[in-house]
């Protein structure tokens, strides 16, 4: 929460953060952060944050149940406040987006596409040609993740690249 605050403080937005735990809020108040205890599912937390008085709040949980229920509690409470979610995974991501969330990103994604970039150009790959692979995984991994939210978690098997050249469309379905 505190690296994904650190666009909207230079823009001057007044940032709120939710914690639980005292380590991590005493090492985000010696930053100067200010830093609510208790959970984000619990209504009066909330509250006393402002999330009632937010134009959007950012969820970035550890725990997907727990970011599901904080979702779930905000959109029922305060459904003018627009929900930026950090998902754990692929299947959190097609929860979040069935719930309505103006915007959600798994956990490692970034890192992961960094990672691959970063490879690619140690390999000898020159930054125009990674530029486009990066693009182009970005784009399978939207399309796909658009037909699980419409058909289920088999749908877009075939936009997976993978290193396994006779496993079929068959063997991917057991």
């Amino acid at each position: 929460g505190q690296v994904a605050s650190q666009p909207l403080l230079a823009r001057g937005v007044d940032v709120s953060i939710i914690d639980a735990d005292t380590d991590m809020i005493r090492s985000a108040a010696e930053f100067g952060f200010k830093v609510y205890y208790g959970q984000g599912a619990q209504l009066d937390v909330l509250r006393a944050s402002g999330a009632g008085r937010a134009q959007a709040s950012r969820i970035c949980g550890d725990d997907p149940e727990a970011t599901d229920k904080i979702v779930d509690l905000g959109k029922a409470e305060f459904p003018l406040v627009k929900l930026y979610v950090r998902a754990y995974d692929r299947g959190h991501a097609i929860r979040l987006i069935n719930a309505g969330v103006d915007y959600q990103i798994r956990e490692t994604f970034e890192s992961a596409t960094a990672m691959g970039a970063a490879m690619l150009l140690g390999l000898g790959a020159e930054q125009a040609e990674v530029d486009d692979i990066i693009e182009e995984v970005r784009r399978r991994d939207a399309e796909r993740l658009d037909l699980k939210v419409a058909g289920g978690i088999y749908a877009g098997a075939d936009l997976i690249r993978n290193n396994i050249a006779h496993l079929g469309a068959e063997d991917r379905a057991t």
